[in-house]
């Protein structure tokens, strides 16, 4: 198997690169973290395998059941009928994309149903979760959004009967932390008082990290187990290395 050298920048070129399946076994050979040192059989952990190029499979010389595998197998895709030309420029696409990418647009892109495209990319998603999981450490922002229907976007009798006051009121409250250069960690919260923000924060957030949040009273007395520093919006919105800049892109992405 060939080694890769020149991956795609482009979607243009993903869509051309794997559209070849040759080039489909040799990126996921290079990128597969179990097979950095040679295809491994993943029935018997065995490096005694040949490769069949007429099929595209390997065959494991020590006789059990299931000797001969694919590169798909072990993967989010072993059990799908959609062949690597697919499943790849997904991944591409979800992984390369700034600003992620949904389902219609898997679906206009590669010419399958949206319906598959929603559940190829809850499979990626899956497998872009870190698998050691473990609380964020380091520098954590938090911060909190709300979350809702637009009033605009309504029919006037359901604006009516949903809008009922002014900002936040009838829209869902949602609380997140995010590591700088590292995971984010989001839900819904029933209130933003301070048991409960700080309930999530030290499930969540080793003791002992750099927390850095807006003015909220809620954050009060975190001290005692954090590095906590605040940034006072009414003022700025960066003072050094304190602010929620990480957090705010984070909620931008995620409402759009």
């Amino acid at each position: 198997m060939n080694e890769v050298h020149n991956e795609p920048k482009t979607l243009q070129e993903a869509i051309v690169y794997f559209n070849d399946p040759d080039n489909c076994i040799n990126y996921l050979v290079a990128h597969r973290t179990a097979w950095e040192n040679g295809v491994i059989c993943p029935t018997c952990g065995s490096m005694d395998v040949s490769f069949i190029a007429s099929r595209r499979i390997w065959q494991c010389t020590t006789r059990h059941p299931k000797a001969q595998f694919s590169v798909k197998v072990g993967t989010i895709m072993e059990d799908s009928a959609l062949g690597l030309d697919k499943w790849l420029v997904a991944i591409w696409m979800q992984t390369s994309m700034k600003n992620g990418v949904s389902s219609w647009e898997i679906h206009r892109a590669l010419g399958i149903t949206q319906k598959c495209a929603w559940h190829m990319l809850h499979r990626i998603r899956l497998g872009l979760q870190d698998e050691n999981g473990g609380k964020l450490s380091g520098e954590v922002e938090v911060d909190e959004t709300f979350i809702g229907g637009k009033a605009r976007n309504m029919h006037k009798a359901e604006r009516a009967r949903k809008i009922t006051g002014r900002g936040p009121e009838g829209k869902a409250i949602v609380f997140g932390m995010v590591e700088r250069g590292g995971r984010v960690i989001a839900g819904s919260v029933d209130t933003r008082k301070k048991g409960e923000l700080q309930k999530a924060i030290r499930e969540n957030i080793e003791a002992g990290a750099a927390i850095f949040g807006d003015e909220l009273k809620s954050y009060d007395g975190l001290e005692a187990d954090y590095q906590h520093a605040v940034i006072n919006h009414a003022v700025e919105y960066v003072n050094g290395n304190v602010h929620t800049n990480t957090m705010e892109n984070f909620w931008s992405l995620l409402k759009r």
